[in-house]
Parts: C-alpha cells; structure tokens; sequence
C-alpha cells in the first residue's frame, strides 16, 4: 500500500530546458529531495572516485552512463528516505532506466505521481547551453557537446515519453518564458 505523503516527480526534457532549476525550485515548495544523477556523478568526478574515473570520459563526450551504475546510485539515495519524496532530474531516460525505476518504486510503496515533460525549441536550447558553459566552468557545456546531447536525448527518451505518456502521466509544460512563468506550469501540472 503506497504511503500518501510519497510523492515521486519525473521532470523529462532536453537537456538545457531549465529541469534544473525548476527542480530546485518545486524541491524547495513541497519539501522533495531533488536526485540528479548529473550532479551526483559530476560530484564523483569533482572527488575523483573511482566512479568519478569511469565515467568522466563519458561525461566530456556527451555520452550516457550505463544503467546499472545509474540504477545502483538512485536505490543507494532512496534506500534511506521515509517517506520518499523524490524529484529526479535527467533520471530515468532511457525505458530499460524507468521499468527498473518502477520495480524499485514499487519495492518502496512509492509509484510515480507526475512526469511533467518540459518542451523547448531545439535553437533555445544550444543557446542556453552554451551560455550556461560560459559561466559554470562546466566542460561539457559546449555547442558541438550541446548537439550530441539533443539528439541522444531525442534518439533515447522518445520511447520513454512514450512510456509515461501511456500511463497518463506525462504533463507537456511550454518551456519558453520567464522562469516565474515556466514554474506555475509546471506546479499545475504536478498539483
């Protein structure tokens, strides 16, 4: 039996439609935890773990992690909240990602609420990237690295748009606006 004050949020887009920071934002509002396995990986790249060694190569080339470091690295966050009150950011992507998301959730008593997908046009998004690569010093933010991440993502989560959608779950949310903007869609849709 799920418990009620479980809340799992699914935020989906490309990358650069802002999943970040809205994620923080609805964190913050309704008392989630925000799991983004780019932050957590870029973390163990920052310390130089040996994960942080493994991946790194893949992480400069715009690739993805394999699922089952990803999948160890989200049941190891999870395994210690009560109740689970979760946003992920950039997790699952790929179907494969979100059916073993969904045995461990159900494990949890703690199914998916909301998928709310961000949508942004493709020439926004790489101007946003790059502009982000300026002032974060992050490696991976450049235009070339942009474009392989739009059309990863576009070759990857498709299916898994689908996957959610066919459940009812996803909330298509126009990404474009102001972020004040942007964030009530985004909380209409997850309320």
């Amino acid at each position: 039996m799920p418990n009620q004050s479980n809340k799992v949020v699914i935020f989906l887009g490309p990358p650069g439609a802002g999943k970040g920071t809205q994620a923080e934002r609805l964190a913050a509002e309704q008392q989630l935890l925000k799991i983004s396995t780019g932050d957590i990986l870029r973390d163990h790249v920052t310390r130089n773990t040996e994960l942080g060694q493994q991946v790194k190569p893949l992480l400069d080339a715009g690739h993805l992690v394999p699922d089952d470091i990803l999948i160890a690295l989200i049941r190891d966050r999870l395994a210690s909240l009560d109740p689970v009150r979760v946003i992920f950011d950039g997790f699952p992507r790929t179907t494969a990602q979100a059916q073993e998301l969904d045995v461990l959730l159900e494990e949890l008593g703690a199914p998916v609420s909301a998928v709310p997908l961000l949508e942004v046009p493709d020439d926004v998004l790489i101007a946003r990237i790059v502009e982000r690569g300026k002032t974060s010093g992050r490696s991976d933010d450049t235009e070339e690295v942009a474009r392989n991440r739009q059309t990863v993502y576009r070759d990857q989560t498709q299916p898994l748009i689908d996957y959610y959608a066919a459940r009812g779950q996803v909330h298509t949310i126009n990404g474009v606006g102001s972020m004040d903007e942007v964030y009530g869609r985004i909380r209409d849709a997850v309320n």
